[in-house]
């Protein structure tokens, strides 16, 4: 039996690297996927990479992350859909490097808008889709930045940092709704934000165990690869 079967996952950041291999490996596992990002040409790739080796078809819907109103309608549209959410990946990030002195006002916004308040707004609009369904796992990714961090690096590790409190704060609010919600830290990938590492493909294996965690499993944790 698949691991996700009768299960509806959202990943953000769908349309490449790590959210690519996550809604592949997720939809390969039985799950109804739904693709959030902000380009639909790449949405779309990752659509056809969905359909290509499943047969299925997955729920593609253009979203900002740091557009409140544009996450509701995503979660609104799936729901609408599918009439629950099991599974929330919150992968969409950037990375623009910068010693903090450089750092624009708007640099910092656009870090932290993404890096932390898109997985809060994502997480407040599906938590209560969970509560009713007193089931949920939501997976936040980190870096290694959130606690060591990096010369050039301010606005993003800030932000993981912040995300990780976060992890830890809705994981101690949820998990009497059977809500889990973890860290996890896949090292560093070949992406479009960085051109040397691991194939993204490598790290699903974590993702898809901690999407399918049993009831009662660790929450408030941080998984890192390897």
């Amino acid at each position: 039996m698949s691991l996700l079967n009768g299960r509806v996952a959202i990943v953000s950041g769908a349309g490449s690297g790590l959210g690519r291999a996550a809604s592949l490996s997720f939809a390969k596992e039985g799950a109804e996927v739904v693709l959030l990002g902000r380009r639909l040409n790449k949405l779309e790739e990752t659509f056809e990479a969905i359909k290509e080796a499943t047969g299925r078809e997955a729920l593609v819907i253009p979203t900002d992350v740091t557009d409140e109103q544009q996450i509701k309608q995503a979660v609104i549209l799936a729901v609408d859909k599918w009439g629950k959410i099991d599974i929330l990946l919150n992968n969409a990030a950037v990375l623009e490097s910068g010693h903090v002195i450089e750092l624009t006002s708007e640099n910092w916004h656009t870090q932290v808008a993404t890096n932390l308040t898109g997985p809060f707004f994502l997480s407040r609009a599906v938590i209560p889709y969970m509560r009713k369904e007193r089931y949920g796992r939501i997976i936040n990714i980190t870096s290694g930045l959130s606690w060591n961090g990096a010369g050039g690096y301010g606005a993003y590790s800030a932000a993981k940092a912040g995300l990780e409190s976060l992890t830890r704060t809705l994981a101690d609010e949820e998990h009497e709704y059977g809500i889990l919600i973890n860290l996890y830290n896949p090292g560093t990938l070949r992406t479009e934000m960085h051109a040397t590492g691991k194939d993204p493909a490598v790290v699903t294996p974590d993702l898809l165990r901690l999407a399918s965690l049993p009831r009662g499993g660790p929450t408030g944790s941080t998984v890192s690869y390897g």
